[in-house]
């Protein structure tokens, strides 16, 4: 399937807020998890059914429900009937090819971003999908199979670290958030030491496996880079989105969020710069060298002219040739040959062409 753009042929025709899975099933079933808290109390566990979620709506606690896989349309129609999702909301939940992106909602918020990691056996940037769906009292997060980067945040939960167990749901939205640009970072600095040991490649030893590795390295960059911008321009517009769901205690740390992706995307651009300047210098390596080739052999071939011009004239079938009856004609014809090469390399000396 297509990195850069999924094939959306599956909906091609359907009315608008049509469920359809567009993307690759990564898992077998479907599972939900509930993380429910307040300063006082915790309570871990697994939803069997989805409506079971329906009874933390009403709830004066911090409600966090993870849905891992969505290819169940049966079992994402339902969360939105429990929860009251707009159909258009649930459409771009399924589609995994959707861009990142902050939709307001009378009663909830609509956040869409990708979750980025390196695969180091591939040597791939890998994104998955998560939509959020942040209500008066739930957060509703969904992926497209099991395994985040979330872990941390749960782990501060459980043992009350900082100040997400006294704090509200908007507070856990951008903890996650948070966590997720972290991860940009991570990943860019991995990407970045990678990009940085190749310039001594490059003028070491350009090979074309060289050349290949940073044409490998522009292509995933610019597939992060299809993500991690629009995911700038979605926390620009969360950061100063006035909405009573986002507390006036939370804004400044979602504009903190907003100069971490920033630099995150300058980063990116950077890095991008540098491979295209490592692949400029690549073509000029090989470009000298392949300079220095041609130089050593337009320099034998122009002492070899004359050489060849002499051999030309002694080599001829003419009768009369008086040097040839000559008893040492042989060897003054050698000397001479010899006296020809060595003054025309002293003369490519003297003008620096050696």
């Amino acid at each position: 399937m297509a990195r850069f753009f999924k094939n959306r042929g599956a909906n091609r025709g359907l009315a608008p807020g049509s469920l359809v899975f567009i993307g690759q099933q990564k898992t077998d079933t479907l599972r939900v998890r509930v993380i429910d808290y307040d300063g006082a109390k915790l309570e871990e566990g697994e939803l069997q059914e989805i409506r079971q979620g329906g009874a933390y709506k009403k709830t004066q606690t911090v409600t966090w429900i993870n849905v891992d896989g969505l290819h169940d349309l049966e079992a994402i129609r339902e969360v939105g009937t429990t929860f009251g999702l707009h159909p258009l909301v649930l459409e771009d939940i399924l589609n995994t090819g959707q861009r990142p992106k902050v939709e307001e909602f009378d009663d909830y918020l609509f956040i869409c971003l990708k979750m980025i990691h390196f695969d180091e056996a591939s040597q791939r940037v890998v994104a998955e999908q998560l939509s959020m769906v942040l209500g008066e009292t739930f957060l509703l997060t969904f992926q497209e199979r099991p395994g985040d980067v979330f872990e941390p945040v749960r782990e501060r939960i459980r043992k009350q670290k900082g100040r997400i167990r006294a704090s509200g749901i908007d507070y856990l939205g951008y903890a996650l958030l948070d966590t997720i640009v972290d991860n940009y970072i991570y990943v860019i600095e991995r990407l970045g030491e990678q990009i940085e040991d190749m310039e001594a490649a490059v003028l070491g030893d350009p090979t074309p496996s060289v050349m290949e590795n940073i044409n490998s390295m522009k292509r995933e960059m610019a597939y992060f880079r299809k993500s991690i911008r629009p995911a700038r321009e979605a926390i620009v517009k969360l950061a100063k989105m006035d909405n009573g769901l986002i507390k006036t205690d939370t804004v400044p740390f979602l504009k903190d969020l907003e100069d971490l992706v920033t630099q995150a995307t300058e980063a990116i651009d950077t890095y991008r710069d540098m491979l295209s300047d490592h692949l400029n210098m690549y073509n000029s390596a090989v470009s000298n060298r392949m300079n220095d080739i041609m130089k050593v052999l337009t320099i034998f071939a122009a002492i070899f002219i004359p050489l060849t011009f002499i051999a030309g004239i002694y080599g001829t079938n003419f009768e009369y040739l008086p040097e040839l009856h000559y008893k040492y004609s042989y060897f003054v014809f050698w000397g001479v040959m010899i006296a020809v090469a060595g003054i025309m390399l002293a003369y490519f000396k003297r003008k620096n062409w050696l």
